[in-house]
């Protein structure tokens, strides 16, 4: 009958190897310490011991390099197991990011419950550790600078651009939490207050409450950045009237809240909330590095789910503080993969691994000094996609110009013609057509074959 503390022994040892079942490209020990058993440094190395010797652990790399592995396993990813993705990610992946999506491809009962880990915060200590690379952060500093303003008052840049930032954030925004406008429709709606046909008004609110949030967090306010006041007051206007609760927005939350399609459950203690809340945003302010404090937001801030619910959209727009403050280019979540962002967040969740939210967050900004042209320094490479479908989006849009056709009407037909291409290009295609027709004015828009007549008579309709 084995005693207490042989049971004991062989609890950790299981919680051990389940915790390696997380990572197959093998577990550091504080990756393990940081994933769940309760046990010292020291207690570990014990116990990695013994499962070594019982062959059921193999031990990679030398002293503070060395990763666990499991053994009588194989990584997923050679095992014919493909993550659920809507299409084929335009993201480049990392090894450790497909890693990542190939463990959230096992079923709910074969990934392990985890609950808050307060030590993932705890032990990142700013410009000591860091998220991004010296490399990563190098190089988002020559995509994001912009030109011509960087010794100029914070938020020089961003208020040169807020017309079209409303639109980009609002839109991208909203649309990775599920949301139904389209391009067109947004700007129909930040600019006209004409809601669009067959939406709810919940759809309309969300995007109109981002408009808010975003010129509240682009104001010449002094006091916007990582403080309670900022925070609180960014979630009080994008929940603003979607809440069941009217006290709900900007009030942290004091009891449980789930994570859907997730086994994360965060924390429900009212207390270790507000804790780690405000050891969050001190983390945060304390950074050196604009997008290094971006992505440290993006990461921590729905990681702890402080509010009721809005969390993610909090990040989003809180990632752009630091940015609007060094008058580097806004990240606007043009075309980010819904899919991809919800399953690196999964990944901070249930792995506390941050690789794949890191590839969408750098592709993301690159995307975002594509589409606000001006801050590039160099030629960057045509994109593919509008190779592929350069003389069907050339056509429509002069169609478009040519008819005299309205936001609403060009909506319709946008979406008529995209039925045309394969299911998987057709959101693209419709958001890159309603961005060249968004982008077009007086200096540009010979390429379409339009005459000035018909783009003028054009103008008149669009602003109708």
């Amino acid at each position: 009958m084995p005693t207490e503390y042989q049971k004991k022994i062989a609890r950790e040892l299981d919680a051990i190897k389940m915790v390696l079942q997380q990572f197959p490209g093998g577990a550091r020990a504080e990756d393990i310490i940081g994933s769940g058993p309760d046990i010292t440094l020291r207690t570990l190395q014990r116990r990695l011991e013994t499962l070594i010797e019982a062959q059921q652990v193999r031990r990679t790399g030398a002293r503070r390099l060395a990763r666990y592995h499991l053994t009588g396993t194989q990584n997923m990813l050679h095992e014919g197991v493909v993550p659920y993705v809507e299409h084929a990610p335009p993201i480049p992946l990392s090894n450790e990011s497909k890693e990542i999506l190939a463990i959230l491809a096992r079923p709910f009962n074969r990934r392990v419950p985890v609950g808050y880990n307060r030590a993932f915060a705890d032990r990142y200590r700013p410009n000591k550790d860091f998220y991004l690379r010296k490399t990563e952060r190098d190089q988002l500093a020559n995509l994001t600078t912009a030109t011509g303003v960087a010794q100029q008052p914070a938020g020089t840049y961003a208020r040169r651009i807020l017309q079209r930032l409303l639109i980009d954030l609002s839109w991208n925004s909203s649309r990775l939490e599920g949301n139904t406008y389209s391009l067109l429709d947004t700007e129909r709606l930040l600019s006209h207050g004409e809601a669009a046909a067959g939406k709810s008004a919940a759809e309309a609110q969300m995007i109109l409450n981002h408009k808010e949030a975003i010129e509240f967090m682009m104001s010449d306010d002094n006091e916007i950045g990582f403080n309670c006041y900022s925070i609180q007051n960014l979630h009080a206007l994008l929940s603003n009237n979607l809440l069941p609760d009217p006290a709900a927005p900007g009030r942290l939350r004091s009891y449980a809240v789930g994570i859907q399609k997730s086994v994360y459950t965060p924390t429900a203690i009212p207390q270790l909330i507000e804790e780690m809340f405000m050891q969050v945003l001190e983390k945060a302010a304390a950074i050196k590095n604009p997008h290094e404090q971006a992505f440290f937001m993006m990461v921590q801030l729905p990681y702890l789910q402080p509010f009721e619910d809005v969390n993610k959209r909090v990040s989003r727009l809180a990632a752009n503080i630091p940015l609007n403050k060094h008058n580097l280019v806004p990240i606007s979540f043009v075309g980010v993969p819904n899919d991809l962002y919800l399953q690196g967040l999964l990944g901070v969740y249930e792995l506390n691994r941050i690789d794949l939210l890191k590839d969408v967050f750098m592709w993301a900004c690159r995307q975002s000094a594509d589409r606000y042209a001006q801050v590039r320094q160099t030629i960057s490479e045509p994109d593919p996609f509008r190779m592929k479908y350069r003389d069907l989006m050339q056509k429509l849009v002069s169609e478009i110009v040519v008819q005299g056709l309205s936001t609403t009407e060009a909506a319709s037909l946008i979406q008529a013609r995209a039925s045309i291409v394969s299911p998987t290009d057709a959101p693209r295609f419709v958001e890159l057509v309603e961005t060249e027709l968004l982008s077009l004015h007086e200096g540009n828009f010979a390429r379409y074959r339009v005459s000035p007549s018909a783009f003028n008579r054009w103008k008149q309709a669009w602003s109708k």
